[in-house]
């Protein structure tokens, strides 16, 4: 179906064509406008290249690279060091572990572990406190900054405690942006903060740069999730942004407050983009005086001259009051057109939400569909690093003002994203005034975006001003018959939806007084909780375990040959990571490897599980000298020798990888005897890097080669790590499917040497454990 407002851009326009900033603004120009621009007679090197380096982006790469982009050769990667490194309490106990079972003794730069998301997981006994207790001593024994829970979410920790504009910042969370405060942030999976924690470098090729041209104003009930969602929609169709630097510049920053650009920004992972940047000023000078930490902010302008590959033109004045459908924050719409076409876009994606779940459960969106014409909502929920700022807390209370949510089916919850924040709207009457209209206040906790608190009721919809919408990141379980949906609003709509008492409004339809109101920060729970270690490591300190948290068990290297077993198959458009490892009450395991394997694709595959362990049962029994006789009888026809091939497990799947950071979408597959995956092409770079870091060979096959096969058929793939040690991109598979055998091409592009020594070795921990001469 076609809708009129298809070719609408919401306040949006994506052009592919590159520009050049000249008198100050972006003008297209060819690239032997650039290469004069630039200043450069360099030959040697494309002249957009030269003149891209002169970007905000590429001026904070070139000053965290071992060789800057200008001085290195064309195809060497980027070698970054970052400034600090920030995990959660999902990702930091095994992060740590993976650095000490390769020779860590202490942290070498800032490392933050807070603890933001195990903190209220549906998961009993002593699981999440001991991991916290884990933080803790670790943070004692290398050196590091400890934040107890509910003191503050990950991000906004970060931006309170660590940012600086010019710096850079890892963290092993998807959503780490810092954009907007002058410092660039990468998220990735722990193999990387491992990296860096081993005086290691982060490996990136040169991307490309999208300047982000903002004009205009915001009008009255626009938010920053409005904004956010616009470019979502339009920048993230056909992967226009992927693995790109947006870079924010233009009149239209300058209109915008500290915590307005910051919720745009830290929804840029949603773009697919790889990090972002904005031009800076005295609105961001204030806020980092407002923190206490003036001498971190440094004035970041645009340089005339610069060139940017594509160009996204944003008239603030032309965004409307946005609303992203299930499952994904691109599925965006004006709350508007939804309403005046209510029927037809619910059926419609209704359709697309059902066959995304695969038949285990049925999401019906239509009865949220009332007789009055009105879509009608159950739940509200402000949240994390996107909504839970000042503003929006403060904008939403004052379109509640002093009316009621009423005693219906809708609630509303409002998480801050930290304390501080949290004290500042007790202090000016905010957090009063929405206990008072039936809100109810929580502590700083991710565990709505992700599935661990706040899951609505079956079939429920729950509008929020929170990072992602994906199947089943809401907590529910549709392999139980459990359902329900998340709508992305800003927290502006949200309230006004509140104000009608769970019918669907726009910000925009309500008048109400938008009075910006300072953020008078106070930070002295910080000091007086957190703990902050960095320089003082005591290597006698020792570390606290509980039951749940054990040692990576011995991962394989990669053997001669490889017989892979395809253990799934998935032809979805996209496969995210809350598929390949589901998010929710499954979080508190993972600091147990082998505990959380069990959950591998359980909501999309559940018979993964049982036929990875299967496979990796059928290679032990081969170790044993008792490989099956049919197996065997394949394999010497083959001209190969039971000891000189590795069996393993793969999956296939069409476009893995999109959404979180979490490593363990990979790790999991390696515990149970994975060796490779099989795509047409990888959603993020994380993702991909996660497979490399763990061992997981990411194969990608062409566009053409068509992949009709089911579990259980074979790949043989011969003389596999001498070719990959070679630096061999394509690789022949003999494909084994029943009584036919046919040869398919497999291909890995772009592995640096590093990274093919670490797939041979078996994973990251062997690489290190065999550079260091440590036994894995």
């Amino acid at each position: 179906m076609t809708y009129p407002w298809e070719d609408g851009l919401y306040g949006v326009e994506y052009s592919a064509n590159g520009v050049t900033i000249i008198d100050g603004k972006p003008t297209e120009a060819g690239s032997a406008d650039c290469s004069a621009m630039a200043g450069s007679n360099n030959t040697d090197r494309t002249a957009p290249q030269v003149a891209r380096n002169a970007t905000l982006a590429y001026r904070i790469l070139s000053a965290h690279a071992k060789i800057p982009p200008a001085q290195k050769l064309p195809k060497e990667p980027l070698r970054l060091r970052f400034d600090a490194l920030i995990s959660h309490d999902i990702t930091y106990v095994g992060i740590i572990q993976s650095a000490r079972a390769a020779g860590l003794e202490r942290f070498i730069l800032p490392y933050a572990l807070t603890n933001c998301h195990n903190s209220l997981c549906a998961v009993g006994g002593t699981i999440n406190e001991d991991d916290h207790a884990f933080g803790l001593s670790a943070a004692h024994r290398y050196g590091g900054i400890y934040v107890p829970a509910n003191q503050a979410v990950i991000h906004q920790f970060a931006r309170e405690k660590l940012v600086g504009a010019g710096q850079m910042i890892l963290g092993s969370d998807s959503h780490t942006r810092y954009g907007s405060f002058g410092c660039m942030g990468i998220g990735e999976g722990g193999g990387e903060l491992v990296k860096q924690l081993l005086n290691n470098s982060y490996d990136l090729a040169c991307p490309e740069v999208v300047l982000v041209w903002l004009e205009g104003d915001v009008s009255h009930g626009i938010g920053p999730h409005d904004v956010a969602l616009a470019l979502i929609r339009e920048t993230f169709k056909d992967g226009r942004v992927k693995n790109k630097i947006l870079e924010f510049a233009g009149p239209g920053v300058r209109n915008l407050s500290a915590d307005f650009r910051c919720g745009i920004d830290v929804m840029t992972t949603e773009t697919g983009c790889l990090s972002s940047i904005w031009s800076t000023d005295e609105v961001i000078a204030e806020y980092y005086e407002t923190i206490g930490r003036p001498e971190a902010f440094s004035q970041l302008e645009l340089t005339e001259g610069s060139y940017y590959d594509s160009i996204a033109r944003v008239d603030l004045g032309r965004i409307p009051a946005m609303i992203a459908l299930p499952f994904h924050p691109s599925k965006a719409y004006s709350i508007h057109e939804l309403a005046a076409h209510s029927a037809d876009i619910l059926n419609e994606l209704t359709q697309a939400a059902n066959q995304e779940l695969g038949g285990v459960a049925q999401l019906d969106l239509l009865k949220h569909l009332g007789t009055d014409g009105h879509i009608h909502c159950e739940q509200g929920v402000i949240v994390g690093c996107a909504g839970g700022l000042y503003d929006n807390i403060v904008a939403a209370a004052q379109i509640l003002g002093e009316k009621s949510i009423g005693n219906g089916y809708f609630n509303l919850s409002i998480y801050p994203a930290s304390e501080p924040i949290n004290l500042a709207l007790m202090q000016d009457g905010t957090a009063a005034s929405l206990i008072k209209v039936g809100a109810v206040i929580k502590p700083a906790f991710c565990g709505p975006c992700f599935g661990a608190g706040d899951t609505p009721a079956n079939n429920g919809l729950s509008v929020r001003h929170a990072t992602r919408n994906f199947a089943s990141r809401e907590g529910s379980k549709p392999a139980e018959g459990q359902v329900a949906a998340v709508a992305l609003m800003d927290a502006r709509s949200i309230a006004a939806t509140a104000l009608n008492q769970g019918r669907l409004t726009a910000a925009t339809d309500v008048d109400y007084p938008a009075e910006a109101r300072p953020y008078h920060y106070d930070g002295q729970m910080y000091d007086k909780r957190c703990y902050f270690g960095f320089g003082r490591p005591d290597p006698n300190y020792e570390l606290r375990y509980g039951p749940n948290i054990a040692d990576w068990p011995p991962l394989p290297a990669l053997g001669t040959h490889l017989l892979l077993e395809l253990a799934a198959v998935i032809h979805d458009p996209v496969t995210t990571t809350d598929e390949l490892i589901p998010s929710g009450e499954t979080s508190s395991y993972r600091s147990n490897p082998l505990a959380l394997a069990e959950f591998t694709l359980s909501r999309r595959e559940p018979a993964y599980v049982a036929r990875a362990k299967a496979i990796a049962q059928r290679e032990k029994q081969r170790q044993q000298g008792k490989m099956p006789e049919a197996l065997a009888l394949l394999l010497r026809r083959q001209g190969i020798a039971d000891e000189d091939i590795t069996i393993a497990s793969a999956i296939f799947a069409t476009k893995p990888g999109d959404g979180s950071a979490r490593e363990q979408a990979a790790s999991s597959q390696k515990v149970l005897g994975g060796a490779a995956n099989i795509a047409y092409e990888y959603a993020t770079k994380r993702y991909r890097s996660n497979c490399v870091n763990w061992g997981i060979l990411p194969f990608t096959i062409t566009p053409t080669t068509s992949f009709d096969y089911a579990p259980g058929d074979l790949l043989l793939l011969k003389d596999v790590r001498v070719r990959l040690l070679e630096g061999a991109e394509e690789f022949t598979a003999r494909l084994i499917s029943g009584p036919d055998v046919v040869d398919i091409a497999l291909y890995l592009h772009n592995l640096d040497k590093q990274e093919r020594r670490i797939l041979a070795a078996g994973c990251l921990i062997n690489y290190y454990a065999e550079q260091n001469g440590l036994s894995s």
